[in-house]
Parts: C-alpha cells; structure tokens; sequence
C-alpha cells in the first residue's frame, strides 16, 4: 500500500509554504513518526512526520513552493520494512568489485594483501595532493609511486618548507580559495526582514537605557536552587523574574502595554509576554499568555517549556502570535549593550545584557556589584518618555528588591500601613 505525506498547514492565513530540507535521501526506508523534512513559512518552522514505515519516494524537492494539503512524498508500505539496509562497503577508486558468488569468495575479499594495502597508501597520499599537482600526474599517466620514484633525494630546503608549512597551516594550501556560498532565504527569512525594514520605516522608535544591580536576585537565586529545582525538576533562571516585574510595571504604565490599530489604540488588559529563545533556525519569539497571574515558578516552568519546543522545532503557530511584550536577552550572547528593535504591532521591548561585575558608589563607598544594562525601545508615537523612563525605573526597583514582585510592586511595611 502507497501511503500519501502531504504538506501540513503552519496556519489558517498561509496557503503556500516551501520544502525547506529534507533530512532523509529518496529511496530510502523510513520508520513510522521519523521525522522526514522541514516544512517553512513565513511564520514558522514544521515537521513533515512519516504515518506510516517503509519505503520513501520525494515528491517536492528542497526549494519547491507547494500548496498545504498536496502530497509532498510517499511511503511503500510493501518495500523496505522487512529488507535488512545493506551497508555500503567504501571501495577505493582503483580497486574493482568482484562478483560475490561464493562464501569463499567472501571470506578471501577480508584478507589483506600487499597489493590492497599499496592501493590504501596510494589513496591516502593522493588525499594530500592538491588538485593541479594530481590532474598533471594522471596527464602523464604516472602513478603516485612512480612519481615517488622520480624524487631522487629531499634536500634541507625542501624540508624547512615541509616543516614551515606545518607550523603555518594557513600558508601550506598552495591555493588560494576564492569560492563563496549561495542560498535562497527562507520563507521566514523573507517574512522577518521585511517585518524589521517596516519597523524602522513606520515607527518612531526611540530607546532609553538603564542599569540593575543583580545583587538580590542573584543571592536569592542561589540560596533556594536546589530547593525549587528539587520541587519544579528544573533550574530557576533570571527571565523569570524580569517578566515578573515586566508584568507588575505594566500594571502601573498600561501604555507601554499598547499598540496601534488604525487610528485606534488598543491596550489589552492582560499580559502575553514574548521570551526569545535561540533554535536552529533563529531567534524564535514564543509567548507566555496571561503572564499578571502567574507565579515566578510557572513563568520558569513556562519558558523551559517553550525553549525546548523551539529547539525540537515543535513551535506551532499559535505559540508565537499575539503577545503585547517582548523580552529579548542578548546577555546570554555576551552582549554589553544594543537597541533592541521593536515586534510588531507591539510598541515596546525589553532588552536584557551580559552581568558584568562593576564599581558603583553605594551610600557613599565604592563597591563591586554584578550590574546589568536594561534598555527599553518603544514606539514614540503611543508611548510617552514619562512612561518609558518611569517603566524602566519599576523594573529596576523590582528587580533589585525582588520580595515586592509579591505584592504587586510595594513593599510588606507600605501594605501594613496601608500606604
């Protein structure tokens, strides 16, 4: 029976999506749920998975655009499942294969002969020739051993550029390489460049900086690790806390939570909040929903999730549509300092950088701090610098006073006394 793969759908707007790699060889036999290709669009990365075992015939080839729900490959369920895959013997160039027909045969091919193991140190060598030196030694129908011959004695200058070129790998190729590599973008490729010109173009983006002692969060980290890693079965992080205090400042600047719709402005009452995770493909942008009524625990538990679907690129559409925020952290790159650039339609992002021991002047003496840069890029035309500086200035607060992300920003003494 010949099973039919088809092209699955990235989602309800997109019709067309392109053959991104196919990650097994036509011909070959494939197991049922292997993964089989990378299906791209220029919203996400799929997965072509085969139903069924057996043997595979590609259809749509690396490149091609195809329609969702046409038949990208098929599955012979009848050929391959019961056949043991041979495994193809490497054979060297000059050697001929002989018809197996008797065991014998086949045992007499295991043993080495003087003459086999001359052609295995002849290919070995030519590995080392250049292609020039080789195409002017078959020119002349001469074997690697007779050229060998024809070297009547290595002299010291021969050998001081033998052991130079050794000492100077860059200086032994005797040919200079001039080639470059081509490849089409991907559909997302497209998709996102087009996104970030349209961003520079039609936003009045503007960002404000800041810094952050990590001091506390730091410390409480590593006082209950091993506490929350044995409760949860995974490690606490620092995302976590910035999208707690991401959440909780929103609550005092709603502004930064909007976006433009037309001549509208829209500002949802809730908080889906974008995390970016590096994948195989790229930075991904998969959204935490309803982030205000999540504890620092569940948001950690959140984004460990979503890491690891990015990673398996198991990422659906869905996932990564329809946050108000983003958080992107290009600390975890060694990055001091950038201008994150905004995520459309949103109107604001967070950057996060490298944690960097530094002096600060603490109650008038200089200590060594582990201090961050924030920066905050947002869309001018919504969002006024009040509210940016004074969002930014929040996140400071709460991030290096963490016990007040508990109680929505203040601190236990001001709700005691009711202020």
């Amino acid at each position: 029976m010949v099973v039919e793969i088809k092209v699955p759908s990235p989602g309800e707007s997109i019709s067309e999506v392109e053959i991104g790699k196919w990650l097994v060889a036509d011909g070959s036999t494939v197991r049922k749920e292997q993964e089989l290709a990378e299906v791209e669009s220029d919203k996400a990365t799929l997965s072509l998975i085969a139903t069924a075992s057996g043997l595979l015939h590609i259809l749509a080839k690396e490149g091609d655009r195809v329609n969702v729900g046409s038949v990208a490959c098929t599955i012979d369920t009848e050929k391959g499942t019961s056949q043991t895959e041979e495994v193809p013997v490497s054979v060297l160039p000059t050697q001929q294969v002989k018809p197996q027909n008797t065991d014998k045969e086949k045992d007499s091919q295991l043993v080495a002969t003087p003459k086999s193991a001359s052609v295995q140190k002849e290919a070995e060598i030519a590995l080392k020739m250049t292609p020039t030196a080789k195409a002017v030694m078959e020119q002349a129908n001469l074997s690697v051993e007779e050229v060998l011959e024809g070297i009547r004695r290595i002299n010291r200058k021969d050998m001081e550029q033998i052991v130079s070129a050794y000492a100077n790998p860059v200086l032994a190729s005797s040919e200079v390489s001039r080639s470059e590599d081509r490849v089409s973008m991907t559909p997302l490729r497209r998709k996102l460049s087009q996104r970030l010109v349209a961003v520079k173009n039609e936003t009045a983006m503007l960002t404000t900086f800041n810094e952050v002692d990590m001091s506390a969060v730091m410390e409480l980290r590593n006082r209950y690790q091993k506490a929350f890693t044995e409760k949860n079965g995974f490690k606490l992080g620092f995302n976590a806390f910035f999208a707690k205090a991401v959440s909780t400042a929103l609550m005092q600047h709603p502004s930064v939570n909007s976006m433009i719709d037309g001549e509208e402005i829209v500002t949802p009452k809730y908080h889906d909040i974008g995390i970016a995770v590096s994948s195989p493909k790229g930075l991904m942008v998969p959204v935490i929903r309803n982030v205000e009524t999540l504890s620092v625990a569940q948001i950690e538990g959140a984004i460990k999730e979503l890491a690891e679907k990015a990673r398996d690129k198991r990422l659906t559409v869905q996932e990564m549509t329809g946050g108000t925020f983003t958080i992107t952290n290009g600390g975890v790159f060694g990055s001091m300092m950038s201008t994150p650039i905004l995520n459309p339609p949103q109107s604001a992002i967070l950057g996060l950088h490298a944690i960097k021991d530094r002096p600060v002047a603490i109650e008038g003496t200089v200590q060594i701090r582990p201090m961050m840069y924030l920066a905050l890029s947002y869309d001018h035309r919504i969002i006024d610098g009040k509210d940016s500086v004074g969002f930014l200035v929040k996140i400071k607060d709460l991030i290096e006073n963490p016990t007040r992300l508990i109680f929505n920003g203040k601190d236990a003494a001001e709700l005691l006394l009711g202020l």
